[in-house]
């Protein structure tokens, strides 16, 4: 893959105008084309599979005018007075009229209807206006909206001074979120690290237009995607935030890597290309795991979630494809200006401290007093510190086990909105269980006395615990379908209130075998139950495929056991403290003044699924960094424990810059944000500080340098199943050290030297210290006595297996980093399976080099000869190495075919040129 990008990143940088007008002209299609085709975020909530969603179907056909949306006007009386004054009453029953007029508007309850019960309280200080509409919140339209509150503020001028008159309910119950300026301090402060970071404004604005393109592409994708599907108000904000954090990160860690580069004195064409190739890397394997976590929330099975993790997964998508293509354009036009200046007082600093600490490092840009102490003060006694991390994070995760999830309504809201005033109202005149009130439901279609079956049932619930009236006991007109409105004592999201709807449920076959009723719970408290019972059910199966993605993947790049097994426990601890964090801020009240949370209490339900998504992918995105550093320290040293140091000084500073503006941006969302997101930001913000400051660059030093070597043990046969994923490029840098081998500007077709492959089990090397040159367009004869030798050459030829030791190069590629590219350049036929019409196959695909294995198995006169004429026919370009045991194969070539003999004597490669020798100093 650093193959690829880095040719991406060379090309980006040549065609750099194209690049940056290629996504202008995107910004402004899919930006236009958003605008054109959006229909509106949509905040309904649907969860199939669960009793109450079911209910609400069956109630849309049989009882519409309970299952669409609602709305609810609460008046309360002037001191002293009552509702049953004519002074409220006749204004209020004015208003109940007009408010039937309106569209949209199904049935309006009068709190003075003679069937109607508990819409006056006790005291008769305030009665409730219940507004039952045609179709769900998202269908009613703002015209709707706007008349009914016309009509309650006209009632509220009517009624005596002192007099309130409140709209709120379901309808209102969430506000459409926008951005606010705390939010753009985020980036202010992101601007602010990245000019202190990399010393330069040009430097620092760079990652700024990354994140602002990609985070421009993406809202205008969810947009879009609503004139589709129902889209959700946070949705847009989590692509926002999510997209303007690692678009900012992605970006600084391609730039931080060029400028060391042209540190080091690369020319900056080249320095783009390595940077895309080795930092590139990085990011599109953060990417992908980041973008993996967030698909994987339709593990849940909630509709709104996975549209919500699908969106966020390709906000991220673009975001990486922005940071390999726009950002090596925006290097090109930079150029020279961002090359590094060399300070007088940083190389005396830098040559005092190395001095004082002895610490080798390679490249003055690595050494940093701080992070020399840091790293000192958590490795000298690391058991101690890992102790010291995991009990301070554990219990900080314990206040996470009274974390409470449920769906947010209007006592959410802003004190000052209308909707949070009139929850706050019919909470204090009604009971906290009037803004949610349960809706049982059932056919009662074989009843011959539906009125009285519904008073029977109602009073059968009146008498559970935590009811504190029915409001509504009633059929339909056909008398088919009956519901009862039960408000509970608790409010929707209490305890008490999701017992109830537990106990409702439990006397399911009671109601049956005593009324023959089918009853069921649903309305908006039920749902909301249901959903937070749902999500809280899938928590663990997300849990345990991220963690053993997150186990998989660690094991494929670091290619160790312990490494993977400390990355998750690690993980693990950042999610526990996140959470623990927004249960002290949310629950508990800790600091929430301080945040401005207007309301203590549970928090939105699909909070710690999205959250152990997003930090999933972000842990992941520092422990490949700092890690993978780690690690190729130690892969040049051997020492592992000097590599914890070096590789750390290395990387903490990009890491930090990186979690500082991570931070900046979430926490940015926490003040004024949105009360659905208020608590994902803040877990977030809390979640990366944690993984970044103490899990990462604390607990992670600590474990390596207690394991040493051991950490980057790995058994045999997993190194062998698993595939490898070069994240570092380590792969790309081998290529370009031989990038001039075995001699500039060679053509030869192969170039091998020291070539070694290993038998199995550990016996003899199946070939030897194999050098040899063969030119392009020539013929060369593999000769033999052992058929797996002269196989196993050959394959390693054709890159289908790797080389134990030695240099390898066919087509100009490097083997076996690209043994992808050889494939698909070289054509192998066995000829021991295969038949001739395999040969001409091969040959259509016009290879630069055809392998044959095992000519001796063709011992048909005829068929030789076919295979003569077919090999005589090639094209001349196309070189040929045949192998063969046992019998010669001088027939099937031409006389001046070259002949390898494995096994033989050959002549050591030149030392001046490193050079192997070439076919005519082959052994005949």
């Amino acid at each position: 893959m650093s193959s690829s990008l880095y040719q991406l990143g060379r090309w980006a940088y040549r065609s750099r105008r194209l690049v940056v007008a290629a996504w202008l002209v995107v910004l402004v299609v899919v930006g236009g084309f958003g605008v054109l085709v959006n229909k509106g975020l949509d905040d309904e909530v649907t969860i199939p599979g669960t009793e109450s969603q079911a209910a609400l179907t069956r109630l849309a056909s049989t009882f519409p005018q309970v299952s669409g949306a609602t709305a609810q006007v609460v008046v309360v009386a002037p001191d002293g007075a009552d509702v049953e004054d004519a002074a409220v009453r006749e204004p209020v029953e004015r208003a109940v009229e007009r408010l039937g007029q309106v569209g949209q508007v199904n049935t309006v309850v009068s709190p003075y209807g003679e069937t109607v019960t508990g819409a006056i309280n006790e005291d008769a200080s305030a009665a409730l206006v219940s507004v039952m509409l045609d179709g769900s919140s998202q269908t009613i339209t703002d015209d709707t909206r706007d008349e009914l509150a016309q009509v309650t503020a006209d009632l509220a001028e009517a009624l005596p001074d002192g007099a309130q008159a409140s709209l709120g309910g379901q309808l209102f119950s969430a506000e459409f979120p926008g951005v606010t300026v705390t939010e753009g301090l985020g980036v202010v402060f992101a601007l602010i690290v990245l000019v202190i970071t990399l010393g330069s404004f040009a430097a620092a604005g760079m990652p700024l237009i990354n994140a602002l393109v990609g985070v421009g592409a993406a809202l205008a994708l969810v947009f879009a995607a609503t004139s589709v599907m129902p889209i959700n108000s946070t949705t847009p904000l989590l692509a926002l935030m999510l997209g303007l954090a690692v678009g900012i990160d992605y970006a600084l860690f391609i730039i931080s890597r060029h400028r060391d580069q042209l540190r080091d004195g690369l020319d900056v064409e080249e320095s783009v290309a390595r940077a895309v190739a080795t930092a590139g890397s990085a990011v599109v394997f953060a990417g992908l795991t980041v973008m993996i976590a967030l698909v994987g929330l339709g593990v849940a099975g909630i509709p709104f979630l996975t549209t919500m993790g699908v969106a966020a997964a390709v906000a991220v998508g673009i975001t990486v494809l922005v940071s390999l293509t726009l950002m090596p354009a925006l290097l090109g036009f930079a150029g020279e200006r961002l090359r590094p200046r060399p300070s007088r007082r940083a190389s005396r600093a830098d040559r005092a401290d190395r001095a004082e600490h002895a610490v080798e490092v390679e490249g003055a840009e690595h050494h940093n007093r701080f992070f020399s102490g840091w790293i000192r003060t958590v490795t000298r006694f690391p058991a101690v510190t890992i102790g010291v991390v995991v009990v301070a994070l554990g219990l900080l995760t314990l206040p996470a086990m009274n974390l409470r999830l449920a769906l947010p309504d209007a006592g959410a809201l802003p004190e000052e909105a209308s909707a949070r005033v009139t929850y706050d109202l019919v909470s204090e005149h009604f009971g906290p269980g009037a803004n949610g009130p349960l809706i049982v439901t059932g056919s009662i279609v074989t009843s011959t006395d539906p009125v009285g079956l519904m008073n029977d049932l109602a009073d059968e619930i009146a008498e559970l615990d935590g009811v504190a009236q029915i409001a509504l006991a009633t059929p339909n007109a056909s008398a088919d379908t009956g519901i009862i409105q039960v408000v509970p004592e608790g409010s929707p999201e209490s305890v008490e209130t999701s017992e109830l709807v537990h106990e409702i449920r439990a006397l399911h076959d009671h109601f049956l075998e005593e009324y023959g009723v089918d009853l069921s719970v649903t309305g908006f408290t039920a749902v909301g139950i249901d959903v937070s019972e749902k999500l809280g059910a899938a928590l663990l199966p997300f849990a345990l495929v991220v963690v053993g993605l997150s186990l998989l993947l660690l094991t494929m790049v670091f290619r160790s056991v312990w490494v993977p097994v400390k990355a998750t426990v690690g993980y693990l601890l950042s999610v526990g403290a996140a959470l623990g964090v927004v249960t002290l801020v949310f629950e508990d009240g800790v600091a929430a003044d301080l945040l401005h949370v207007v309301r203590q209490g549970p928090v939105i339900s699909f909070m710690p699924i999205v959250v152990m998504g997003i930090l999933f992918g972000l842990a992941m995105d520092y422990e490949v960094f700092l890690v993978s550093r780690i690690r190729e320290d130690y892969v040049h040293s051997g020492d592992a424990r000097r590599a914890v140091t070096t590789g750390f000084l290395g990387s903490a500073k990009v890491v930090t810059a990186a979690a500082v503006i991570m931070c900046g941006v979430f926490i940015a969302f926490v003040p004024e944000g949105d009360s659905n997101i208020k608590p994902i930001a803040l877990a977030l913000a809390v979640g990366v500080f944690v993984d970044a400051f103490v899990v990462r660059m604390v607990f992670v030093p600590a474990v390596l340098m207690l394991l040493g070597d051991k950490a980057w043990w790995m058994p045999r046969w997993l190194d062998r199943l698993l595939p490898s994923f070069d994240v570092e490029g380590e792969g790309l840098r081998a290529e370009l050290e031989l990038a001039d081998w075995p001699e500039p500007g060679s053509t030869d077709v192969i170039a091998a030297q020291g070539l070694t492959l290993d038998g199995p089990a550990g016996g003899d090397p199946l070939c030897q210290d194999v050098s040899f040159r063969m030119p392009q367009g020539t013929v060369l004869l593999v000769e033999g006595d052992d058929p797996a030798a002269t196989s196993a050459l050959l394959l390693m030829l054709a890159g289908r297996i790797a080389p134990s030791a030695g240099l390898l190069k066919v087509c100009g590629l490097a083997l076996p980093i690209r043994s992808g590219s050889v494939r698909s350049r070289v054509g192998y036929v066995n000829l021991r399976s295969e038949p001739l019409d395999a040969v001409r196959s091969a040959l259509d695909e016009r290879p630069r080099l055809l392998v044959l294995d095992g000519a001796e198995a063709v011992t048909d006169p005829a068929v030789r000869d076919r295979l003569r004429q077919v090999l005589a026919a090639r094209r001349p370009s196309v070189a040929l190495a045949l192998g063969t045991t046992a019998l010669r194969a001088d027939d099937l070539l031409p006389t001046d075919a070259e002949v390898l003999v494995l096994g033989a004597t050959a002549p050591p490669p030149s030392p001046a040129s490193g050079a192997a020798r070439t076919l005519g100093e082959a052994h005949r």
